[in-house]
Order: structure tokens, then C-alpha cells, then sequence
């Protein structure tokens, strides 16, 4: 939106998806206070490869927090050459948290959920 000049799009984009994110983080956290870890029940090869996605994940998730808040707040402030160089950088890692947070839900929660009668 921005190479097409749609300035006001992509700032309202950008809102709503800070938003939506941290509307999700707190459901997350509440949700997990509340229920506690859920273990993964998927065996053989596919164990190692949730981990490496869990940890990925989770390590990138803690580093994204305060890299979209800086980028965020350096584009309300109008320091749009700084935005842009930390933009560079928190897309792509906003993006794998996402797309592996959802990866990790529907492994945990769908493909090796516990049986019920």
C-alpha cells in the first residue's frame, strides 16, 4: 500500500492488525492462566518438528512485542525513516509468529488432540 502511496490504508491496516494482535495476546494469556499447559501428544518424528516450530515461535513472539511497538510508535511520531528500517525487520517476523502460531494450534488442538468418548 505505501509503494502505491495509500497512506491512510496502511496506516489503518497497521492499527487494526496491532489491535487484533493484542486483542489475541491477552486472550492467550488469560486463556492459559486459566487452563495451563496442554501437552503435546503427537509421536515419532513429528514431535521434534512441533518443538522446533513451539520454540521458534515462542522466542520470535517475545522478540516481535517490542519491535511492533517501536515500529508503530516511530511511525505515529512521523520518524518514518526509522520506521521503516525496523519495518524491514518486523514484517517478516510478525508474519512467521503468526502463520506458526496457527500451525501450532492446529497440531495441538486438532491434528494430536486427546481422544474424546
Amino acid at each position: 500500500m505505501i509503494r502505491r502511496r495509500k497512506i491512510r490504508a496502511h496506516r489503518a491496516c497497521m492499527i487494526s492488525a496491532f489491535v487484533c494482535s493484542t486483542a489475541f495476546l491477552i486472550s492467550y494469556v488469560i486463556y492459559h492462566i486459566r487452563v495451563g499447559n496442554v501437552h503435546f501428544l503427537g509421536q515419532g518424528v513429528i514431535r521434534p518438528i512441533y518443538f522446533a516450530l513451539l520454540i521458534s515461535h515462542v522466542l520470535l513472539a517475545i522478540v516481535i512485542l517490542p519491535m511492533a511497538i517501536i515500529t508503530l510508535s516511530r511511525a505515529l511520531r512521523e520518524q518514518f525513516d526509522r520506521h521503516r528500517r525496523i519495518a524491514r525487520w518486523t514484517l517478516p517476523l510478525w508474519l512467521y509468529v503468526s502463520v506458526t502460531g496457527v500451525i501450532i494450534y492446529v497440531m495441538l488442538y486438532h491434528l494430536y488432540a486427546p481422544t474424546t468418548n
